[in-house]
């Protein structure tokens, strides 16, 4: 844990002087650019944030794994014992086979029976590593069962075909809310062509109208074309962050997952925005 928290400082040393340099190269020399101040500008905020939003992804990331091969490996452990090894024996048989993210927990788990350790003790500390809300309740579940003097097996086999259900309505799920996820990115792009039209085609006519014009205190048809157009900009930006963490949402159920489909829609809104606008 310690080598970790390391590294994440590290990489937080090198992102932020990049992050500031930006910023202060924005503020003193590219300020007369306007367009390219606010590119560069989020630019340095990604590269800012960059370190804590692949650190908590790959979390979510490995969580997921973690609880996707989890079944497999339950009805690993399952058809060992029902071919007559006990506990320890099948869990160092099974740590032979390739978990993925879980393998490392496999192996740990079967070297701690090795020492001696108890069933219990060890689940415990597999489910307390693992940092999953699916595997710490069927670990507590197996860990009650067999406190209370029920058949450890028996209750590995039935929490077993519970995940493996549970991992299957996921994958339901997945596949429908795909194209929600595809009708989410499509109604930001919608939206991204309506600002596009509105600054090409709507913003020149309204700020020829004299009225406006009047209204504004007498200013000039740039002053006002400048300022819709930032408008129009930050309207994409929220639109954007908050339409990427709603796809996330609905598409992996997490608001984390959705930080990358926001990235990438601030990202080109924004350059699509200002090249055509």
């Amino acid at each position: 844990m310690k080598f970790k928290l390391n590294k994440k400082v590290a990489t937080l040393l090198m992102t932020t002087p990049v992050a500031l340099g930006l910023f202060a190269l924005n503020l003193t020399v590219l300020a007369k650019y306007p367009n390219l101040t606010v590119l560069l500008n989020l630019v340095a905020i990604l590269i800012f944030l960059a370190p804590f939003i692949i650190v908590q992804y790959r979390i979510y990331d490995r969580r997921k794994q973690l609880e996707a091969t989890f079944p497999v490996f339950l009805r690993d452990f399952v058809e060992s014992v029902r071919g007559g090894m006990t506990i320890p024996h099948s869990i160092k048989n099974v740590s032979n086979n390739d978990y993925r993210a879980l393998s490392p927990y496999v192996k740990k788990m079967a070297a701690q029976l090795d020492w001696g350790i108890p069933v219990t003790t060890v689940l415990l500390r597999f489910s307390k590593a693992a940092k999953s809300k699916v595997i710490s309740r069927i670990i507590f579940s197996v860990v009650e069962s067999h406190r209370f003097g029920g058949n450890l097996v028996d209750t590995f086999e039935a929490l077993a075909n519970t995940a493996i259900e549970v991992e299957h309505l996921r994958a339901e799920r997945r596949l429908y809310l795909q194209s929600q996820m595809i009708t989410g990115y499509i109604i930001f792009f919608v939206f991204l062509a309506v600002m596009l039209g509105l600054q090409q085609f709507l913003v020149p006519s309204l700020t020829q109208v004299s009225p406006i014009g009047v209204l504004t205190g007498g200013a000039s048809q740039e002053v006002l074309a400048s300022e819709y157009k930032v408008i129009f900009r930050n309207l994409i930006i929220i639109q954007g962050l908050f339409a990427g963490l709603t796809v996330g949402k609905m598409a992996e159920g997490s608001m984390l997952a959705g930080i990358k489909h926001s990235l990438f829609m601030v990202f080109i809104g924004t350059v699509v925005f200002y090249i055509f606008s």
